[in-house]
């Protein structure tokens, strides 16, 4: 089965909806943010998986800051009581931030997958091939 050629398929489409960066069909979710093991349908081990802190980094820089922006403008704006924090500034930050962080763990796990890529090693002199240049 792991021999069949696989085609390419796009991170972007395969990482959002949460689908095996390989044969797009198993699911790469067992919980709302951890990684199965293995995709059930073609057998890819997700052991190749880190997206680490990505996906919160990505949901603090575009969408929890302008939450919180929002949230100190409208207590230097208006000065409302505390309960109107509680109504309006604390849905919108957890309504905005929660929900895109599965979406960019997909996307983030099916880049890694689809770029090849992997954990940077040191490169010394005794595993690279020295090919001597031919002088002028």
């Amino acid at each position: 089965m792991s021999g069949a050629p696989w085609p390419p398929l796009s991170p972007l489409q395969t990482g959002l909806h949460g689908r095996c960066p390989r044969c797009g069909q198993g699911h790469l979710f067992d919980g709302f943010l951890t990684l199965r093991p293995s995709c059930a349908a073609c057998g890819l081990d997700y052991g190749f998986a880190d997206p680490a802190d990505g996906p919160a980094f990505f949901v603090m820089m575009f969408v929890c800051i302008p939450a919180v922006i929002f949230g100190l403008w409208l207590e230097m704006a208006y000065e409302p009581p505390m309960w109107v924090h509680f109504v309006t500034t604390l849905p919108l930050i957890l309504l905005s931030c929660i929900p895109p962080l599965r979406p960019l763990k997909g996307w983030l796990v099916a880049s890694q997958f689809f770029y090849k890529a992997e954990e940077g090693r040191r490169v010394t002199t005794q595993d690279e091939t020295v090919v001597p240049r031919p002088l002028a």
